[in-house]
């Protein structure tokens, strides 16, 4: 485990990364706000869903993660159609259109890191990768309360064996 120092350095490292996270809302074009980037990426990534599912995995409200899917439809990014299980919800799906914007947001969030970290060795990105995703898969304990430090497998999600494996989004959200 390491030492209180160490946390504390963590804690100052991970405060700065603000700036990063400007740098990509920067980088989004003005009608696709990171909430929108997000729900693109989450339906890419896990396929069509309902809206429940979605406000979950946004770890948002479910009026929030409203907002965000009547600005998608609104654009044609998804479509929502009934449930064939159940009538009265609505399942969300990702459109062509809805590719296309995710596609762009890829190739912009790749050039704005290629081009800060010009000076960085595939080595050292993929490491950072690496300790990204395991960062975040420690901080993903959902439920009631969370999880126990020390406990992940028994009260948390499954945890990811391959850092590749729904590690990356495909948009700086």
């Amino acid at each position: 485990m390491a030492g209180r120092s160490q946390y504390e350095e963590l804690a100052r490292q991970l405060s700065a990364i603000g700036a990063v996270k400007r740098g990509l809302a920067r980088i989004l074009p003005a009608e696709c706000p990171a909430g929108s980037a997000a729900v693109l990426t989450l339906l890419s990534r896990h396929g069509e869903m309902r809206i429940s599912r979605l406000a979950e995995l946004l770890a948002v409200d479910m009026s929030v993660t409203s907002r965000h899917v009547a600005h998608v439809a609104e654009r044609g990014w998804i479509e929502r159609f009934p449930d064939p299980a159940d009538k009265r919800s609505r399942i969300l799906r990702l459109t062509p259109a809805g590719e296309e914007v995710l596609d762009d947001l890829s190739r912009r969030s790749t050039e704005m890191f290629a081009g800060h970290l010009h000076d960085w060795t595939d080595a050292e990105v993929g490491q950072l990768n690496t300790l990204l995703a395991r960062l975040r898969d420690s901080f993903s304990c959902r439920g009631a309360g969370g999880c126990s430090p020390g406990k992940h497998g028994t009260d948390c999600r499954p945890r990811q064996t391959d850092a590749h494996h729904d590690s990356y989004t495909r948009t700086p959200v």
